[in-house]
């Protein structure tokens, strides 16, 4: 085989037993599209190989996605995908696994009216809500991948040669998930005991508030009684370890729903919903956005802010060293999987269950009740610098340095 042989298989081998841990007589949900055809071929092959009792694979496609926004019905963009939702609950409830391999294109939905996007945002939100709150504690594996299009490609290496981007991008997403390294298993277990280590000394201090400051952002968020930080590995209810995002650089937890304070400068762009934001700002007051502004994409901003009660507040809150390998390697990604990899994070909307003690077990309303956001939306944002100092305030006051510019401080 070729070199690029070689890394996909590894790659394919990689996220079917590190990522998703297939486990024989289970089924797999690969959802990709066309443009990542034969990653997803090779993804199959190695499910089977490691005993699956199904691979189903639901196909996408860009063409036919933006075909749909410009000339659906309007009305077509208020119906719930219950069908879809049915289907994948039904799969999950009987333990199917489920893979998704991303390769939007950043662009995709560039001068859509506002409407349609947020109708369908809101619209998928609804229907998928009980199957989100099942990823959001750990009831079924689940993983996401990538493999690049054209179109990515382009977005991301604007300045290579058309011919070359696709190589380009696969060179770069291959050394994002370690599929460089000659044992890329080891680096991955290596990688996530490294991971661990830090969310176990957070959660020995037991911080009642988080301080965020650099420029732009002034920003308090107070940390709700039993939560838990953790990182890049999680535990299915049928007891599969799996890793959810690959690549994955993040410590990370759920924050008090109702005591955010400040304000919060976003520091790289954000892909959402086909449409990108960019340098925007928000100011929060008692947990809430109750400011929003962005230099691009601002409507789209605020129509995710609207989406529910809990789509202005935050579910998560996550750690990143500016010092990160896909930091490091000065590549603008465009999509939330690799730059929030880059970069301390936030994100508006729901919380996740697991990361608060006995959180798996409980209601939305008792979540609620616990002190995490609940919501139809989830939505990473970008945040972090090189010049970003955090400190960890104790139950006494005192404060303690996490980050100092932009690294760990412990």
């Amino acid at each position: 085989m070729t070199d690029f042989q070689t890394k996909l298989a590894r790659y394919a081998e990689l996220i079917v037993k590190t990522g998703i841990n297939i486990q024989p007589g289970q089924t797999l949900v690969i959802n990709a599209a066309l443009d990542s055809a034969e990653l997803v071929r090779l993804a199959v092959k190695k499910a089977y190989e490691a005993g699956a009792y199904l691979v189903k694979v639901n196909w996408s496609d860009d063409v036919v996605s933006r075909l749909r926004y410009d000339m659906a019905a309007d009305e077509s963009f208020l119906d719930e995908p219950k069908w879809y939702a049915g289907e994948m609950l039904e799969l999950v409830e009987n333990n199917a696994a489920v893979l998704h391999i991303v390769s939007a294109d950043p662009d995709l939905l560039a001068g859509v009216p506002q409407e349609r996007i947020m109708n369908y945002q809101k619209t998928y939100g609804q229907a998928m809500a009980k199957y989100r709150q099942y990823v959001q504690s750990d009831k079924f594996s689940w993983s996401i991948a990538a493999a690049p299009s054209a179109a990515w490609a382009a977005k991301v290496f604007p300045d290579v040669p058309e011919q070359d981007r696709i190589s380009r991008m696969w060179e770069a997403i291959f050394k994002a998930v370690r599929v460089d390294q000659e044992d890329p298993v080891a680096a991955w277990q290596e990688h996530i005991r490294s991971l661990n280590a830090k969310s176990d000394y957070l959660n020995t201090k037991k911080y009642s508030k988080l301080h965020y400051i650099a420029p732009g952002t002034d920003l308090t968020i107070e940390l709700p009684e039993g939560h838990i930080w953790v990182a890049a590995d999680s535990v299915s209810e049928k007891g599969t370890a799996f890793v959810a995002n690959m690549p994955t650089e993040e410590v990370f937890t759920a924050p008090s729903a109702g005591g955010v304070n400040g304000r919060v400068t976003s520091t790289k762009p954000l892909s959402y919903g086909g449409t990108l934001i960019d340098k925007f700002t928000l100011t929060f007051k008692d947990g809430r956005v109750i400011e929003a502004a962005a230099e691009q994409g601002e409507e789209t901003l605020k129509g995710l802010l609207a989406m529910d009660e809990g789509s202005a507040r935050l579910g998560e809150i996550a750690l990143v060293p500016h010092r990160s390998p896909i930091s490091e390697s000065n590549i603008l990604y465009y999509n939330t999987l690799f730059d929030e990899n880059a970069s301390n994070h936030l994100a508006l909307g729901s919380a996740y269950a697991f990361c608060l003690e006995g959180g798996k077990g409980l209601s939305q309303e008792q979540l609620r009740e616990r002190g995490l956001n609940t919501s139809i939306t989830h939505v990473d944002f970008m945040i972090g610098s090189g010049e970003m100092d955090i400190y960890g305030i104790t139950a006494d006051g005192r404060e303690e340095a996490v980050f100092l510019k932009g690294e760990w401080a412990f």
